[in-house]
Parts: C-alpha cells; structure tokens; sequence
C-alpha cells in the first residue's frame, strides 16, 4: 500500500525525522487560511497524487507571495497530472500539501527498502539527490551508496557512519554526522516497526542554516502487515486506487491492471508471471496479473471472471492452472458453474496441468460451453491469441 508524501512526512515527525511544516489541503479557502498561519518566506504548494515526477508534470509550485498561494491551490486541485508513472490517462488532484520553503545548501537521495537477494533491509544514498535514482544507478552507479542492516542485530551506529562517510557527510558538514546517524536510527524504526517495505526522501536536504530536512517523502508498506496496523491502513486513499484492483482485494485476489487484451487467470504469482510471458511472446499483451491462489473456489473463480469481464479491454480470457494444492477436477467445476453464473460471451481458454488434469479437462470438454481446453501452456497461449487477434505495444521503435 502506498501513502501520499503529507501523511509519508507526518510518519516522518512521529518518529523524530526532521521535516518542513506544512499541513493538508483540501480547498483554496483552505490555503488561503493555511498560508496566514504559516508566514513562510517562501511557500510551496504540492499536488498529493500516489505518482513520481509531479514537479515535472506542473504540480508543485513555489511562490514568495503569501496572496499567490490560494490561486495555486485552485490551480492545481481537479486538475488531471499526468507523469511516466500515472500513464496517459493521469491522476486527478484532490489534495494538496502546502508547507514552507528550505534553503537548501545541498540535496542527497536516501531510502530504504529490503534487498530480496540476502533478504536484509538495505539503505540506499547517493549525494545525488532530487534526481531519479534510476537515472543515478545507470549512469553513474559510483555514486550509489549501500549499507545493509543484519535484521538479527538490528541497526547499530556504525551502520550510519559507514553511510555517511561513504556520501562523504563529515567533509560537507561534520556537524551533521551525529544528527545524520540518528535520524537512519529513526528511519529504521519506522520501517521495522511498521512493516514497510519502502521508505524513501528524494531529497534529503542540507540546509544553509545545517539542518537537515526530508524535503520529500515516500513510504509503502507490505500489504500482508498491514492487519497489524490499523493506523497506517486508515492512510489508505481508494482514489488513488485502480477499482478493479480495490474489488479484487475485497475478494482476497491478487490483481494488477494492465492495458492489454488477454484477461488472465492463474493460480500462483509465478505461474502469472510465465503466463504474462508466453502471451507476450505469442504476439499478445496480457490485460492484468490475477492470481487465484492456491486454494482457488468456485466462488474466487467466479469473482476473478467478474473482475475480468468488467475491464473493457478484455477480449478472451486465459485460465492457465496447475494442479497442486487443489485438483484439477476441483478447478474445473469451478470455473463450469463460474462460467454458468457469470455468463461469458468471450473466447475462454483453460490450460490444466498437475493432480487429475486429464479429469479436470474431460469436464470441461463436456460441460457444454464454448472453451477451448489445452494441455501446453505454449499451445493454450497460441490459441488465445488466435481468438483474440495480435496486439502488440506502441513502442519508441514501432511508435
């Protein structure tokens, strides 16, 4: 689940990491207020959209002008952003942070996240900051600095200094080595304590004044803690949410919206993966990940054909299966009664494999409806797309 910067950086305060004043807004009335109490030299006006690269797109915006600020805020609120993250079709501004301005001396990048080949959390910096760390990581990786943190012994001091002598901290400012080390303390504590599984300031400022200051705030957390947390999960924004995907999670699916055509049903994260794959290699493009799970029903089979069927896009659906957990013969019920109850009028393909695969095929063969049935997943991808017709990506070399 991810969260906007206003409530990344109320986060941030909880846990004692420095950070600008501001506060949430929601009307220009509400700005105009704001501002008064404020009485910053300068003031900035951020739209809160669950997207990078908003400063790009025109929603952030700085004024020295205390009167500017209410004409800002009606600026950007409604207004549709659209960024590399957002896609083409954008998000719609509701809320806006406002806070007071920094006189920044000099911007690093700073985040920490868990490193899936030892399973660690790691902190990432670079003296870089304001710049993607992408951007960073691919043209001057030298620049990238990496402190992993044993979860067994948690985060010790020298952790910190190993992060700040490798940014090169105590030759720019060695007064902030101490509050540097402390405010990573923080930072781990919050990631720990909250389940994240991404904390992130692009920029950490130092200031003219030597403070430093999360200019910036992004935090994720791991929606499986997220029972832990009701405070953190009252965070969560259904706007900034795709509905297919907020309906699916009240189904306990897994499901990601793409902009293909095939819809697909597996069971199990890797099996979608390979799934999304073939089709692609077929000449395709997949409409969504959607994972049943293991223990898939005919009810969760009836609510993924529910799902898929009120995405547009949609021309044939791909149910590719494997047997481990729940027979085959199970699953094939399911999806005959789904199928019934739904009412698919779309091309259907069903690939199964594993435990009772031949029984759950012979079902499916005679139950009547218009599905094609495949035992190669190769094979099942190649009839789908028959069915549905090619659909390749604009790319920059085809566009």
């Amino acid at each position: 689940m991810n969260i906007h910067e206003f409530q990344a950086k109320q986060l941030f305060g909880q846990f004692g990491i420095p950070v600008p004043k501001g506060k949430e807004i929601k009307t220009p009335l509400g700005a105009e207020k704001w501002a008064a109490a404020l009485n910053s030299p300068v003031y900035v006006v951020k739209a809160q959209i669950h997207a990078g690269g908003r400063g790009k797109a025109g929603g952030v915006k700085l004024t020295k002008n205390r009167d500017e600020v209410p004409a800002l805020a009606k600026e950007l609120l409604g207004k549709t952003l659209v960024t590399h993250q957002t896609g083409p079709k954008g998000r719609k501004v509701r809320r806006l942070l406002i806070e007071e301005g920094a006189t920044i001396a000099k911007e690093l990048y700073l985040s920490l996240l868990v490193d899936r080949d030892s399973g660690w959390p790691v902190f990432i910096a670079s003296t870089e900051g304001g710049m993607e760390i992408e951007e960073v990581a691919a043209h001057t990786p030298e620049k990238i600095v990496k402190e992993p943190i044993d979860p067994a012994v948690g985060f010790q001091g020298y952790n910190g200094r190993n992060l700040a002598f490798g940014l090169g901290l105590p030759a720019m400012e060695p007064t902030l080595l101490n509050p540097f080390v402390t405010m990573l303390g923080n930072l781990y504590r919050l990631f720990m304590e909250n389940d994240a599984s991404l904390v992130e300031i692009n920029p950490l400022v130092i200031t003219q004044d030597k403070r430093l200051i999360a200019l910036d705030g992004k935090v994720s957390f791991d929606d499986n803690g997220l029972f832990k947390h009701p405070d953190v999960l009252a965070f969560r924004d259904l706007h900034e949410e795709e509905p297919l995907e907020i309906e699916a999670s009240g189904n306990n699916l897994n499901y990601v919206k793409l902009d293909g055509n095939i819809g697909c049903m597996v069971n199990g994260a890797g099996l979608a993966m390979a799934t999304m794959d073939v089709i692609k290699l077929a000449g395709s493009e997949p409409a969504n990940f959607l994972d049943v799970g293991g223990g898939a029903t005919k009810e969760t089979v009836a609510a993924g054909f529910r799902i898929l069927l009120k995405d547009r896009n949609v021309k044939g659906i791909f149910i590719n299966i494997f047997g481990g957990i729940v027979r085959c013969e199970r699953i094939a019920h399911g999806v005959i009664e789904a199928a019934k109850e739904v009412g698919i009028k779309l091309p259907v393909v069903v690939r199964l494999q594993g435990t009772n695969a031949e029984e759950g095929r012979k079902l499916l063969l005679e139950s009547g409806l218009k599905v094609e049935v495949a035992t190669d997943l190769w094979e099942a991808a190649q009839k789908i797309v028959a069915m549905t017709g090619k659909k390749r990506k604009k790319t920059a070399e085809t566009a």
